[in-house]
C-alpha cells in the first residue's frame, strides 16, 4: 500500500481545500491509513461500535450544531470518544467555529485539527477522490502507451525494437502520445487502468539515430495526452519461423497488468512490415468488439453455415432416387 502521510496531506490540499491548521501538525509524520472519510455523528452521540479506526473524521455543521447543545463537559467526553477510535487529523467544515472546551481538549491531546471554508459535502467528495488516487495501486511498465482512435494501446517489447518508432508514426498520423519509455501505470478501479507519463520524461521521444525529441514541441498540443485508459498491449516481437502466429483471431490472449486482464495483440515484425497500419486496425478492432461486432467469431459462424448447408444438400442429393 502507498504510504501517506497527513502531513503530505496538507502540503497537496491546502490551496485547493482551502485549508487553515488550528493546532501545530506533529513533527512526525502522521499515517493515513485508509481512503475514508468518515462523518462521526453517531460517534459523538455515544454510538461508536460500528465505526472502523483509523479513519479521517470530518465535522460538519450537523456535528457542531449537536456539540452547541451540550455543556463543557459533555462537549470534551463527546470528541474523546471520536479521538478513541484514533483517527489521523479532524477536519471541521465551512470554517465553523470550534468551542472552546473542544480546543481545549486538542491541545492537550497535541493532535491535528484543521479547518475548511468548503462546506462538508463539497469538502469529503475533493478529499475522498485525492485518497482514492493516492492509495490505488500503481506500478511503472517498460513500453510506449499511445491513443489511437481514442483507444490507450500500451506497445511492449524488448529495447529498441521500435516502440518508439512506431509511436512517432502514428503521432505524425494525428494519433497521440501519452508516455515513452516508461509508463506510470494506477489502477483507479477494479478493471481500469489509467497510464501516464513520468514527470522527468514528459512527453519525449527517444529516436535511435536522431536522439531525444519533444513531441509537443514538434507536432503541438493536439500530439499529446497528460493520461489514458490503458485498453490494449500490443507486444512487438522479431519475426520467427518456428512460431505459429494467429492468424484467425479466435483465441483472445489477456495480459495481467496489476491484477486487470486487458487483451494482449502480438505482433511479429519483419523488414517492411506496416506495423503503423497495423496498430489502427487493433484499435478500431477493439472498438468492435467493444460493440458487440467480432469479425473472426462471425466468420467462423459464416464458415460453419456453410458447411451445414453443404451437407444438408449433399443428403438430399444422396437420397433422390428419382
Amino acid at each position: 500500500m502507498n504510504r501517506v502521510t497527513l502531513q503530505d496531506l496538507y502540503e497537496e490540499l491546502k490551496e485547493p481545500l482551502l485549508l487553515d491548521v488550528l493546532t501545530d501538525l506533529p513533527a512526525e509524520p502522521v499515517l493515513v491509513h485508509a481512503a475514508d472519510v468518515h462523518r462521526p455523528g453517531m460517534a459523538l452521540m455515544g454510538f461508536a461500535e460500528n465505526f472502523l479506526p483509523r479513519r479521517i473524521q470530518v465535522f460538519g455543521e450537523s456535528e457542531t450544531a449537536f456539540l452547541g447543545t451540550l455543556e463543557a463537559a459533555e462537549q470534551r467526553a463527546a470528541v474523546e470518544r471520536v479521538l478513541d477510535l484514533d483517527p489521523p487529523v479532524i477536519f471541521v467544515a465551512m470554517d465553523q467555529a470550534v468551542p472552546r472546551p473542544i480546543m481545549d481538549l486538542i491541545r492537550e491531546r497535541k493532535f491535528p485539527l484543521i479547518r475548511s471554508a468548503l462546506t462538508a459535502v463539497e469538502f469529503m467528495a475533493e478529499l475522498s477522490h485525492h485518497l482514492e488516487k493516492v492509495f490505488s495501486p500503481r506500478t511503472e511498465v517498460h513500453g510506449t502507451l499511445v491513443d489511437v482512435y481514442g483507444v490507450g494501446l500500451l506497445f511492449t517489447g524488448r529495447s529498441g525494437i521500435g516502440k518508439s518508432e512506431c509511436a512517432l508514426d502514428l503521432i505524425e498520423r494525428g494519433h497521440r502520445l501519452v508516455a515513452d519509455d516508461i509508463v506510470e501505470i494506477t489502477r483507479t478501479t477494479e478493471e481500469v487502468l489509467i497510464g501516464r507519463y513520468r514527470e522527468v520524461l514528459r512527453h519525449h521521444l527517444e529516436i535511435r539515430g536522431i536522439g531525444v525529441i519533444d513531441v509537443q514541441a514538434i507536432f503541438g498540443i493536439r500530439a499529446i495526452r497528460l493520461q489514458k485508459r490503458v485498453e490494449v498491449e500490443v507486444q512487438l516481437q522479431e519475426w520467427d519461423d518456428s512460431v505459429d502466429y494467429e492468424r484467425v483471431g479466435m483465441e483472445d490472449r489477456f495480459t495481467e497488468i496489476l491484477g486487470v486482464n486487458i487483451p494482449q495483440v502480438v505482433v511479429p515484425l519483419y523488414p517492411g512490415k506496416n506495423i503503423t497500419v497495423i496498430s489502427e486496425v487493433i484499435a478500431l478492432n477493439f472498438m468492435l468488439k467493444v460493440y458487440g461486432y467480432d469479425a473472426a467469431q462471425i466468420l467462423n459462424d459464416r464458415i460453419l453455415d456453410s458447411m451445414r448447408s453443404s451437407k444438408r444438400l449433399r443428403n438430399y442429393l444422396d437420397q433422390d432416387r428419382e
